[in-house]
């Protein structure tokens, strides 16, 4: 069944682009979909969501999300892969302690947002039923977070703050470990300072490596 408002519009232009019988997905629909996905998510969780839900959020026809993503577990496994991608800022304050601040900032906000703090915890109880989805979502959001611990590593070593050749590894542990326990698995608010506190014993460990 083809949903009419992502077939391809009678014009000239529009055929030329498109080969023949293919159908054109409209931006706009994919992102309605993309924002229905982490609603749906967040209100009722990975095991009971479905494509039908998703699309009656989305306002859309069932068929325009099977054409973008031919399950739920491929939808969610690309909108994660997608967002590591795009990935954290890298901080660039010109100090370690400064750059884990601001790494530790931004994250506190993003893991703050209330879609944010019932998916995450939500897919991470689902990763560990269901293989099909365990590794690919450990890969995704380790990488994510592994680059911009890389970065903040790299820059400080550069400026003679840091030793060559320390265990990166535990360095990655270090850096993401304490502020994701705090805010998603113990989720108590952050006590005033806290941030600036975490920043500075993080580069105490770091320099101890």
């Amino acid at each position: 069944m083809t949903d009419p408002a992502d077939a391809p519009r009678s014009t000239p232009s529009a055929r030329r682009r498109a080969p023949a019988g293919a159908a054109v997905l409209r931006e706009d629909k994919t992102e309605a979909i993309r924002a229905a996905v982490f609603a749906e998510l967040a209100a009722v969780g990975y095991a009971r969501m479905s494509m039908e839900g998703i699309a009656r959020r989305a306002g859309v026809g069932k068929t325009a999300v099977y054409r973008r993503w031919r399950s739920k577990l491929h939808l969610v496994l690309d909108l994660v892969s997608a967002l590591a991608v795009q990935g954290l800022p890298a901080p660039d304050t010109g100090s370690l302690e400064g750059d884990l601040r601001l790494l530790y900032e931004v994250s506190a906000r993003a893991l703050r947002h209330p879609v944010a703090s019932q998916i995450i915890p939500d897919l991470q109880a689902e990763a560990a039923r269901n293989p099909e989805i365990r590794e690919p979502l450990q890969k995704a959001l380790r990488e994510s977070q592994y680059g911009v611990a890389h970065g903040i590593v790299q820059a400080a070593i550069g400026r003679g703050e840091l030793r060559p050749g320390l265990d990166e590894e535990l360095a990655l542990d270090l850096i993401s470990g304490p502020l994701y326990w705090r805010s998603l698995v113990v989720r108590v608010p952050l006590p005033g300072g806290y941030l600036g506190a975490l920043a500075g014993a993080t580069a105490a460990g770091l320099r101890a490596l």
